[in-house]
C-alpha cells in the first residue's frame, strides 16, 4: 500500500507526457493507419514507441540525477547544441499547436453539432480558455486537470475499443484492393506516423521541466527508480492508446475504400459518424469524449511545455535576463504562443492536412539529432557511471538512431528522385 501511495504521489510529468503525447499521432494517424493499411501497421507504430524510447527516458534519467533540465544539458555539452535545439523550438512554435488546436476546434464542433461557427473561431476560443488555466493555475492546476482528463480518456476509449471488437470487423467492399506500404505515398504515411508517434523526440525535454517545475511545487524528489517507473507508467499507456486507435480505423474502415478528409472538420465528422454506424447512435458519446478528451489534453500540456522550453532556452542563451525567477514572462509567452499560432490557423483556414505534415515532417528529420544529444547527456561526467544507461539501453538507442536516420535519407531520396 505505501509503495501504491508512492506512485500516486509521484504521478505528474509522465502523466502528462501521456495526455500530451496521446493527441494527434494517436487520434488522427494512428486511425488512419487502421483504416487505409489494416492491421499491419501495428509494426511501424511498435517500432517508433521502443526506438524512441530511450530518447525519451534519457531527458527523466539526467534531470533526476543532475537536479537540472535536459536543456541545460545541451548547454554543458556546447552551445551549438543549444541553438540548434531553439532553432527546433522556433519551427515548433510555429506548426505543432496550430495543428493541434485546428484539430481539437474541428471536434468541438462535431461534438456539439456547431454548424453557423468557423472553425477558426471556435480554436480562438480555446486559446483563450486553456491560456487562462495555464496562467491562473500553472502547473498544479494542468497536473491536477491532467489526471482527470487522462483517467475519462481512458474509460472512453477502453469502452469504444471492447465496443467495435465486440461488433467485429466491417465488411470490406467488393472492389477493395488494400493501400500499397511501400510506395512514395505509403512512406510519406509512414514518415509522419512515426515522426509523432508516441510524440516529437524534442518532447524529452519537456518532461524533464515537468519534473523540476512539480519539485518546485513543494513536492518531495522521487528516487531515480521511482521516476522512472512514473514515466514508464505514462509511456506504457501512450503505446496502449495508439493500438486502439488503430483498432477502431481497422475494424470501423478498413476494407471500405473510405478515404478520410484532411480538413479538420470533415475528418471528426467522418470518424465518429462511421464509428456510430458501425456500432449504434447510441455509442456516439464514447467516441466522441475520447476523441475531444484526446486532443484537449494534448493542447493543454503542449502549450504549456513549449511555454516552459522557450523561458529555459532564453534564460540559458542570455545568462543575464533571468525570465524564470520573475512570473509574468510565463503568462506573457502563454498568450504570445496563443497569438502567433492563432495566426497560422487563420492563415491555413481548417486545412489540418497541410499543418500536421509539416509538424511531422520538421519531427521526423530531427529526431535521431535529438536522441544523440540526450545520449551524450546522459553518458556525460555529470552523471555517475553506476547511473548510467545500462549497456542494452545505449544499443537501443544507437539502433533507434539508424532507424530513424536511414528513413530520413529514405525520405529525402524520394523527394529529390
Amino acid at each position: 500500500m505505501s509503495k501504491l501511495k508512492t506512485l500516486c504521489r509521484n504521478l505528474g510529468p509522465g502523466l502528462l507526457f501521456a495526455g500530451m503525447a496521446i493527441g494527434t499521432s494517436h487520434l488522427v494517424l494512428s486511425t488512419k493507419a487502421g483504416a487505409q493499411y489494416g492491421w499491419i501497421m501495428v509494426i511501424p507504430i511498435l517500432l517508433a514507441n521502443i526506438f524512441k524510447y530511450p530518447f525519451f527516458e534519457f531527458g527523466v534519467r539526467y534531470t533526476n540525477i543532475t537536479n537540472t533540465s535536459l536543456i541545460e544539458g545541451y548547454l554543458n555539452r556546447g552551445k551549438a547544441f543549444l541553438w540548434f535545439y531553439a532553432l527546433i523550438t522556433l519551427v515548433s512554435t510555429f506548426t505543432i499547436l496550430a495543428a493541434l488546436y485546428t484539430v481539437t476546434a474541428g471536434l468541438f464542433i462535431n461534438l456539439f453539432q456547431i454548424t453557423d461557427i468557423p472553425i477558426s473561431t471556435i480554436a480562438l476560443g480555446l486559446f483563450v480558455f486553456i491560456s487562462s488555466v495555464l496562467i491562473i493555475g500553472r502547473y498544479t492546476l494542468l497536473e491536477t486537470s491532467l489526471k482527470f482528463i487522462v483517467t475519462i480518456l481512458f474509460a472512453a476509449l477502453m469502452i469504444t475499443t471492447v465496443m467495435v471488437i465486440f461488433k467485429g470487423k466491417v465488411d470490406a467492399v467488393p472492389d477493395f484492393k488494400p493501400l500499397p506500404i511501400f510506395n512514395e505515398a505509403g512512406i510519406l504515411f509512414l514518415i509522419g506516423l512515426m515522426g509523432w508517434m508516441p510524440t516529437t523526440v524534442e518532447a524529452s525535454s519537456w518532461v524533464s521541466l515537468w519534473s523540476i517545475e512539480k519539485w518546485k511545487n513543494g513536492k518531495p524528489k522521487p528516487t531515480l527508480k521511482e521516476s522512472l517507473l512514473e514515466f514508464n507508467i505514462g509511456y506504457t499507456l501512450t503505446g496502449t492508446f495508439a493500438i486502439f486507435f488503430l483498432v477502431i480505423g481497422w475494424f470501423t474502415l478498413y476494407g471500405t475504400n473510405t478515404v478520410l478528409s484532411g480538413n479538420a472538420v470533415d475528418f471528426a465528422d467522418q470518424v465518429v459518424q462511421l464509428f456510430t454506424t458501425h456500432i449504434g447512435d447510441w455509442a456516439y458519446v464514447f467516441i466522441a469524449t475520447a476523441a475531444f478528451a484526446t486532443m484537449f489534453s494534448t493542447c493543454m500540456s503542449a502549450h504549456d511545455a513549449i511555454a516552459r522550453v522557450s523561458l529555459d532556452t532564453i534564460d540559458l542563451l542570455s545568462p543575464k535576463v533571468r525570465l524564470q525567477t520573475k512570473k509574468w514572462p510565463f503568462a506573457v509567452l502563454v498568450v504570445l504562443l496563443s497569438t502567433i499560432n492563432l495566426i497560422v490557423v487563420f492563415g491555413f483556414s481548417s486545412n489540418m492536412g497541410k499543418l500536421v505534415a509539416l509538424a511531422t515532417f520538421v519531427s521526423f528529420v530531427v529526431a535521431p539529432i535529438i536522441g544523440y544529444m540526450n545520449l551524450k547527456n546522459v553518458m556525460s561526467n555529470e552523471i555517475p557511471p553506476h547511473l548510467r544507461p545500462k549497456k542494452g539501453l545505449q544499443v537501443l538507442t544507437y539502433a533507434g538512431i539508424v532507424f530513424l536516420a536511414l528513413f530520413s535519407v529514405y525520405y529525402f531520396w524520394i523527394v529529390i528522385f
